[in-house]
């Protein structure tokens, strides 16, 4: 079997050069980090399973290796994801591309509470710009276009440099970039769930229109939280939330797509399911943002870079997937 432990690599390959965020002029590494396990005790296990030196050591060794993307945001363990990668960003002293998001609670409803909130988060951070700000679900009651013009103020105003959306569905998505285009600015990213297990935003047709729109797409949950690295099996299923969506038959079914990854890991000289879920959603064009809370984790997270599927191997994975989900 192959093992979880596999170093990353910086030799020559496909995934290593910087990319640029949509039409915007920011520069990401071709993999982000997602930090919403910083912080966050009741989902994650913060201060039982792993602590701030934990997640300390996991970022700087994804800077070293050249990640520069992380994305955080302000409900994130209460606001404490945002301090702790606002800290080890001032640890690094390297430029980095600092996502955050602001989240559109109901009693929030007008253009002025996005910029409290902003404001809030670059504190948080110490920053006093944001590299790129998200709407982090499309909730009402507050329209869309609202939204965009309080993001457009912001970017008119120093405060952000880019503007993004998260959990946006296809219309939505044109929406917020019909908006935003309005007053002379691109809609630079939407972050949607995407992995084998997780392909909506093909079936409805978000990832190519996105691809014609130059809206990047960032996918979170690449690994299904845990579920596609293969530390789990009917044997030893995953708890809490994680646990309700596989277990008993289902996580029998998983295994199926999980041998299969692991078969494909082998050919390319030794990846693990991990990396091999990983490098899927490279090829599809994404820009995938896998949690981490250990340098272990980072490690391997790290090794999907470097290397490429083969077009059979992308669509096999897929298939197996869409198959496994609809039962």
């Amino acid at each position: 079997m192959a093992s979880t432990q596999s170093k990353p690599d910086r030799s020559p390959g496909p995934f290593r050069e910087p990319i640029r965020l949509g039409r915007t002029d920011l520069s990401v590494s071709p993999m982000g980090i997602g930090v919403w396990a910083w912080g966050s005790g009741f989902y994650w296990g913060y201060g039982s399973d792993f602590e701030e030196q934990d997640a300390r050591e996991a970022f700087h060794t994804c800077v070293q290796a050249g990640i520069n993307f992380f994305d955080t945001a302000e409900i994130y363990g209460s606001g404490r994801s945002e301090r702790l990668l606002g800290t080890f960003a001032r640890e690094t002293g390297r430029p980095l591309v600092i996502t955050s998001k602001f989240m559109p609670f109901p009693w929030r409803l007008n253009r002025r509470a996005l910029q409290r909130a902003l404001r809030a988060s670059l504190r948080r951070l110490g920053r006093e710009v944001l590299d790129l700000y998200l709407i982090h679900h499309p909730l009402p009651p507050v329209p869309i276009p609202i939204w965009m013009e309080a993001m457009a103020d912001a970017v008119e105003e120093g405060l952000i440099r880019a503007v993004g959306v998260s959990n946006f569905n296809l219309n939505q998505m044109r929406l917020a970039a019909d908006a935003l285009a309005r007053r002379g600015i691109p809609l630079a990213a939407n972050q949607v769930p995407y992995s084998p297990l997780s392909q909506s935003i093909e079936t409805e047709g978000l990832l190519e229109a996105a691809r014609e729109m130059g809206v990047a797409v960032v996918a979170y949950s690449p690994l299904e939280q845990g579920l596609l690295t293969g530390k789990f099996s009917p044997q030893n299923p995953p708890g809490g939330v994680r646990g309700l969506r596989f277990r008993g038959d289902s996580l029998q079914q998983l295994g199926v797509l999980l041998e299969r990854m692991r078969e494909i890991g082998e050919a390319h000289g030794g990846k693990t399911p991990a990396q091999v879920a990983l490098n899927w959603t490279l090829c599809k064009g994404t820009i995938p943002i896998p949690g981490v809370k250990r340098k272990r984790q980072a490690e391997e997270n790290l090794g999907a870079l470097g290397w490429r599927l083969t077009t059979a191997e992308v669509e096999a994975l897929g298939k197996l997937g869409r198959d496994l989900v609809r039962g």
